[in-house]
């Protein structure tokens, strides 16, 4: 069983985490002992599905990978699974995992429904942020708002400045923007050594975290105006114990690499896609199934490469046209102190970060940029003078 210090952690937040734990065994006992008298009762009714219960506390998913990530799929069946929630997915229909907190603005976005066992779930042409909105939006679903959402689990870790690049953090922070309490989870994939698999076991490690969590809102106690960040380490059952940590200024470095004009580089599928406003270069989600991309394809549209033109509308033979693509290399970092997102990721630890729509400046900082604004403008205005 994962082992949690509270003394790591909010106390009003996670208290009850070994209850929780406790309280799912007792659950499942009285389910079966259940199971016959319900068979035997001859006025039986139907039990009621996900959609229509309305006695269950709404719970919202979407996620940055897309909608046919392991992730994501692992999560919303161990949450249907649980019998307590009226679950509902809204998630990308594509690999958004690196979008940031963008959104598609004036520009038509399909959304189809999709087959989730237990669940309502659909997938949405657009990103992490599109989808969380629409769903809180009203214009999709019934209810007024969910009592959580959950965004991920997403395959990466989003420590430090990379919640700035995350989507799975964007859908978590719009959710707060609209005032929902949200959760944003990560599992610290790492190549040639993670598998699929791992991410069934990193639903293990935070779903007492989410019960909690639900718990604690209807109590009131849940931590108010701001989101938490969940980074579980690589090897999810063996982690250390849940540790609240800081935001670091940790992240990977972005490098550029020149790409020929001819060709694209290995492994990399690029297409070009005609639309109403404008091209999109997307990349094909590396997360689908095979069934999943073949079916995506066909519903592309015939792919077109735009050449530059010039002012006048006609070609520019002078125009220089280059091909670049952007990857993330990681570098050791320096910072030792434990009580860091990324550090306590490395060490083993479940990192849980609060994370704030509100600007924290240090007084120092603000008190130094202040002094420089007055000092700029008393030197604009002498200069002015003197001239």
């Amino acid at each position: 069983m994962t082992s949690v210090r509270n003394k790591m952690v909010p106390p009003g937040f996670v208290s009850n985490l070994e209850e929780v734990l406790l309280s799912k065994k007792k659950m499942k006992n009285n389910n079966e002992d259940g199971e016959q008298s319900k068979e035997d009762t001859s006025d039986s009714t139907e039990p009621s599905t996900s959609d229509s219960d309305s006695s269950k506390p709404v719970v919202l998913v979407t996620n940055g990978d897309g909608i046919e990530s392991p992730g994501l799929v692992y999560l919303v069946k161990a949450l249907v699974n649980e019998g307590l929630y009226n679950v509902h997915v809204c998630a990308p229909q594509s690999d958004k995992s690196v979008s940031g907190h963008s959104v598609t603005l004036q520009e038509t976005i399909a959304v189809n429904s999709a087959e989730i066992n237990g669940a309502t779930a659909y997938e949405v042409s657009g990103t992490p942020v599109d989808c969380v909105s629409l769903a809180l939006s009203g214009a999709l679903f019934s209810w007024s708002k969910p009592v959580l959402v959950i965004s991920g689990i997403n395959r990466g870790s989003s420590c430090g400045h990379h919640t700035f690049y995350s989507g799975v953090v964007a859908g978590a922070r719009e959710a707060l923007i609209c005032g929902v309490p949200s959760l944003s989870i990560s599992l610290n994939w790492k190549k040639d050594e993670s598998q699929e698999s791992d991410f069934k076991d990193a639903v293990t490690v935070c779903l007492p975290l989410i019960n909690a969590a639900i718990r604690d809102i209807k109590k009131g106690v849940f931590p108010k105006s701001c989101s938490l960040n969940i980074d579980i380490p690589t090897a999810p059952l063996t982690n250390k114990g849940f540790k609240f940590t800081k935001q670091s200024m940790w992240r990977s470095t972005p490098t550029w690499l020149a790409v020929s004009a001819n060709r694209h580089p290995a492994g990399a599928h690029f297409m070009s896609n005609q639309q109403s406003l404008g091209i999109q270069l997307a990349q094909l989600s590396r997360d689908a199934s095979a069934a999943g991309a073949a079916r995506r394809i066909t519903t592309q549209k015939k792919n077109v490469e735009i050449e530059s033109v010039g002012v006048a509308g006609k070609p520019d033979t002078n125009q220089v046209k280059k091909f670049f693509r952007l990857e993330f290399l990681d570098k050791e970092q320096e910072d030792t102190d434990e009580d860091l997102d990324f550090r306590a990721l490395e060490n083993g630890f479940v990192a849980v970060t609060l994370l704030s729509l509100k600007p924290q400046i240090e007084s120092d900082t603000q008190a130094a940029a202040s002094e420089w604004i007055l000092t700029a403008l008393n030197s604009d205005e002498q200069s002015s003078t003197q001239t």
